[in-house]
């Protein structure tokens, strides 16, 4: 926005010194011409009259050592004729015989003025030439035609047009800096106000915005400051809950599992269904606490991360994915399902931390094991595309209906038939999933793979300096 309101004014300084300039400059330029014309006007008047009165007389050296004398002095030659036209002296080295000369010469013995049209300019050079009867009335006794220089005409322009083009220069600067001021005081509280919606909009505390600018910025600023301390102790509070009840939870969950081992000596073989049915919902009950937290957690962070620089992160997308390939490996055998690994022929670097590659990699491998089934073949497969690293979990199992996949990383969705199946799980992972790779600019995709099974794609961009990285 600094940029476009600053664009805007600009142009109008820039409009608006050319509008006061331009027409200065046309006008210093025409007001020079002028008085080149009315000073060699003047000359050719005294000279005219010269002529007259040799023309009365007969004696013509008055007029020629005038004529000379001009020359000598001003470098500009001259002709003068009588009614025939006959010179009567020529300097400078023009001649009444020049076609140029002798057009004007025939203009002035019919008793018409040449006086040259057009302003001159600092790019003007050579000369202008001027014409006029001698005589009085309509009664022509002579004529003359003088060649002025327009050098220094011109040089006077130059300097003229240079000082009005070095005043609009200043005004356009001072103009800049004032609109720049201008700029700076409307654009930078709502910068602020900018980087305080993008903190609260992440579910961070957002910086208490300084009231300034205009009036109306400043109470906009006061409103929202209002409002996001409102917003914040909500949000905290929101999140306070879900973690001090997830935490506060475990004691008495501990506690209570200890009170139900503690009985399974005391119960008879015939409440061992009632016991296992018992400790089954504990054990998924721990595990929903844990996914809470972690999904509270990966929400927090992933807010961080939009208006934080993480772009320092990085590991090795290959290891890591090894790692969790030897740690995963037993769990497949056990459960009647083989995990293999087809590992990137080079190093890639995702812009990740270890700790939540392995995480994603443990929630994908983990929902493969559960879901496919025993003699499922599961592959975990590492690659780049352009700049992204991509880990790869794919199995041969039932997979998931398109419906299906469009839920499945929605909170506490599961699967008709998983539920009823004794599948155990609480619907977060995928959430979980999807918002610690949202959070690195990533995304999880999830597509049917051929000719059965289900696809989990984890895309996360590649460190800054990996190969095809930016």
């Amino acid at each position: 926005m600094r940029t476009r309101v600053q664009a805007a004014l600009l142009l109008f300084v820039v409009i608006a010194v050319a509008a006061f300039a331009v027409p200065l400059l046309l006008f210093t330029a025409s007001d020079r011409t002028q008085q080149l014309v009315l000073a060699r006007s003047a000359d050719l008047d005294r000279f005219a009259s010269l002529m007259d009165q040799a023309a009365s007389t007969g004696d013509t050296s008055a007029v020629a050592a005038e004529a000379r004398r001009y020359t000598q002095l001003y470098g500009e030659p001259l002709v003068v004729t009588d009614t025939r036209r006959n010179p009567v002296v020529q300097t400078g080295g023009m001649h009444a015989a020049d076609p140029d000369v002798a057009r004007l010469l025939d203009a002035a013995l019919r008793n018409q003025t040449a006086h040259p049209t057009g302003a001159l300019r600092p790019w003007s050079r050579g000369s202008r030439m001027f014409a006029e009867p001698a005589g009085t009335g309509t009664r022509v006794s002579g004529a003359v035609v003088l060649r002025a220089s327009v050098g220094t005409a011109a040089q006077d322009i130059t300097r003229r047009w240079a000082a009005v083009l070095a005043g609009a220069a200043l005004v356009a600067i001072a103009c800049t800096v004032l609109a720049r001021a201008a700029t700076s005081w409307v654009v930078s509280p709502l910068s602020r106000l900018d980087r305080a919606v993008g903190r609260l909009a992440a579910g961070l505390p957002p910086e208490q915005t300084r009231a300034g600018g205009p009036p109306e910025l400043r109470r906009l600023a006061i409103g929202f400051n209002r409002m996001a301390r409102t917003v914040t102790a909500a949000l905290e509070q929101q999140r306070r809950l879900v973690a001090d009840t997830s935490h506060q939870m475990r004691n008495p969950m501990a506690a209570l599992r200890l009170r139900v081992d503690a009985l399974n000596t005391h119960l008879p073989t015939s409440a061992d269904r009632t016991y296992t049915g018992v400790t089954t919902e504990l054990d998924r009950l721990e595990t929903l606490l844990d996914d809470m937290l972690a999904l509270a957690a990966a929400e927090h962070r992933a807010g961080e991360l939009t208006v934080t620089d993480g772009s320092d992160a990085h590991c090795d997308l290959t290891a890591v994915a090894a790692a969790q390939h030897r740690l995963w490996e037993p769990v497949a055998h056990r459960a009647g399902a083989r995990l293999t690994l087809r590992a990137a022929p080079a190093r890639v670097t995702a812009a990740c931390t270890d700790r939540e590659l392995a995480q994603i990699t443990d929630i994908l491998v983990d929902n493969a094991i559960k879901y496919a089934g025993p003699g499922a073949e599961i592959s975990l497969r590492c690659a780049t595309e352009g700049t992204l690293a991509v880990l790869t979990v794919t199995d041969d199992g039932p997979g998931l209906g398109a419906e299906e996949l469009a839920l499945a990383t929605t909170r506490f969705w599961r699967s008709g038939r998983q539920r009823h199946g004794g599948t155990t799980g609480t619907g977060l992972g995928l959430a979980i999933a999807e918002q610690l790779l949202a959070g690195r600019g990533g995304r999880l995709d999830l597509e049917p793979a051929r000719p059965r099974g289900l696809r989990a794609r984890a895309v996360v961009p590649r460190a800054p300096g990996d190969g095809g990285a930016p």
